[in-house]
């Protein structure tokens, strides 16, 4: 051996990242094998990462359960849980919180994000560079295969958030999500739902405690099987956001249980000289003040225009989930996004200070609509049963119209700068 020769390095085990990928389950018995059998293929062909797949079964009545036990026996890499209750929220939080894994993830059963988006979705995690990752199908370079109905209830349904909570980011919904396992078990605790709404909670309260949420955009594929019942989803969907917007909803963090890091001891303040009494300052500034009555009329009826329009389209293609449910969502909806547009055009309102009351406010108009317009629709079955489409819609147009004018004064009232 030459003199200048060196010994090879003795070789240095490489710790490999874990991730545990959990398919919530119930009454999935017709799916379930085929779709665990093509997701251990994928993974075993190529991911880089030491994976399990947890099949967490919430109180499925047919032989899902039975399946997912033969599926545990035959791979290695496949376990099963079970619970007694039902709840995708409640499966998800008992077999994460159970996790010794680097990374959570979990996805639907009926595999309808592309798996290829599976290692873009947790190698940020991985690295740290984020703290929660999810699929986005309304992002840039999403492509999706999906009916006009359920495109517009999502596209509503995440304005609805980005308009009341405030949200940064774009598909709440995608049943496609992935957390850092230390991440997951400060947030879990903090989540109430355990159902559909969960993913929204979870990632509301997130973004709250100012942790890095990594979006990928997915090919999407819509499994024209699905057994969810929209209307029940979006009504405890609502019930959520209400949840969320009360105080109660904020949960605080306390110094010792912090969400992102340690935080800095805080200093005491030192005693306030009095300060003089000075002219108390509005909570809102305005960008603009249209304070004219006229002008104001004119921006309220524009947009007033523009809301019926979408009103009457969404109300057409929520029809087939049935008059008075296509009415409910269709105003809430255009309610929501009506309330922001007068805030900021028609009374030059900006920021986020009072945002809250005046949404509120604006939902307090679009109850009294919806009850005249609820009234209008059973006192038109009750006098002409049977009637068509375009009767409804006129019919409808009326009620709204009635409506306006009590919705133009609440909103002056409690926007108006005095």
């Amino acid at each position: 051996m030459s003199a200048l020769a060196l010994p090879a390095p003795a070789a240095t085990p490489t710790r490999t990242a874990t991730v545990d990928i959990v398919i919530p389950v119930y009454n999935e018995a017709i799916d379930l094998a085929a779709s665990v059998v093509r997701l251990e293929a994928y993974l075993a062909s190529g991911f880089p990462f030491e994976y399990r797949i947890v099949v967490a079964d919430n109180a499925s009545t047919d032989g899902t359960w039975q399946i997912a036990q033969r599926l545990a026996a035959r791979h290695e890499r496949v376990s099963a849980v079970h619970l007694d209750a039902k709840g995708r929220g409640r499966a998800l939080r008992r077999v994460w919180l159970d996790a010794e894994a680097d990374v959570v993830a979990y996805m639907d059963v009926d595999l309808s994000t592309d798996l290829n988006a599976l290692l873009p979705l947790v190698a940020p995690l991985v690295s740290g560079h984020s703290d929660v990752a999810i699929g986005t199908r309304l992002g840039r370079g999403s492509r999706v295969v999906r009916g006009p109905k359920r495109e517009f209830i999502s596209r509503s349904y995440n304005l609805l958030l980005r308009t009341l909570l405030r949200a940064g980011f774009s598909d709440a919904q995608c049943g496609f999500k992935a957390v850092r396992r230390e991440v997951a078990q400060r947030l879990l605790p903090l989540v109430e739902d355990d159902n559909w709404f969960f993913d929204t909670e979870l990632l509301v309260l997130a973004q709250r405690a100012g942790l890095r949420i990594h979006e990928v955009p997915v090919d999407w594929t819509d499994d024209p099987g699905s057994t969810v019942d929209i209307v029940a989803t979006a009504a405890e969907d609502l019930r959520g956001i209400w949840r969320l917007l009360r105080p109660r909803g904020r949960p605080a963090r306390t110094p010792a249980q912090p969400l992102v890091g340690p935080q800095p001891p805080v200093e005491p303040h030192p005693p306030v000289e009095p300060q003089p009494l000075v002219e108390p300052q509005p909570l809102v500034e305005p960008v603009e003040t249209p304070s004219q009555l006229p002008g104001q009329l004119l921006r309220f009826a524009a947009i007033g225009v523009v809301s019926t329009f979408a009103y009457i389209g969404l109300y057409l293609l929520l029809r087939p989930l049935g008059a008075q449910a296509a009415n409910l969502i269709a105003l809430l909806a255009t309610a929501v996004a009506n309330t922001a547009a007068n805030r900021r055009l028609t009374f030059g309102i900006s920021g986020r200070e009072g945002a809250l009351r005046h949404h509120l406010g604006g939902l307090a108009a679009f109850a009294a609509a919806l009850g005249l317009a609820s009234g209008s629709l059973w006192l038109l079955d009750a006098l002409r049963p049977g009637a068509g489409h375009l009767t409804e819609v006129v019919v409808l147009i009326v009620a709204n119209a009635a409506a306006t004018l009590l919705r133009f004064v609440a909103l002056r009232l409690l926007m108006h700068r005095r």
